[in-house]
């Protein structure tokens, strides 16, 4: 008998063609897969996160009023990567965004956890800093039902926070 190797999900979606970015904005999380089983990781409708990439300025507040709005975690989460991918892109200001983040900072969803560390791990906005250790311990004490360990990503923001402190000290004016 041989072994199988596991199978790696990959859906495809298309996503049809919309001159109103308001509608895409409302498809966040109607395709999203939150981790489950075997797979640790989320599926995103690509086609609409590009998308909304691609028109950053404009999406941005939409999917600001979005996250504020919704309690769906498939939302938030959709939301939290298309913001994570804009500022893979260049296009994203945490200046500007992060009151709108902050007010998720206590969420007890692992998989916005980790988004948000993902975030605050590239941008350090400095006021994110309490609020990722004290998910940290929130997570050390109670740990959250999930097939990975958020606690991982949070910790990694906060030794990112710590680096880039250390660094600055070290070498200042670089």
């Amino acid at each position: 008998m041989q072994a199988q190797a596991p199978q790696l999900f990959v859906p495809s979606y298309y996503m049809p063609p919309s001159n109103n970015l308001e509608a895409d904005v409302e498809m966040l999380g109607k395709k999203t897969l939150l981790p489950q089983g075997e797979r640790n990781y989320c599926v995103f409708n690509m086609p609409l996160v590009n998308k909304l990439v691609q028109n950053a300025d404009k999406s941005t507040p939409l999917i600001e009023k979005k996250l504020l709005t919704s309690k769906d975690e498939k939302v938030i989460a959709e939301g939290l990567y298309t913001f994570d991918r804009m500022i893979d892109a260049g296009k994203f200001d945490i200046n500007k965004t992060y009151p709108t983040l902050s007010k998720l900072n206590d969420t007890k969803s692992a998989t916005n956890q980790v988004l948000l560390a993902g975030i605050y791990r590239k941008t350090q906005p400095p006021d994110a800093f309490g609020p990722l250790q004290k998910m940290l311990i929130q997570d050390s004490i109670t740990p959250p039902v999930a097939n990975f360990d958020p606690t991982e990503e949070i910790g990694g923001a906060i030794l990112e926070y710590i680096r880039s402190a250390a660094a600055q000290k070290a070498y200042p004016g670089k």
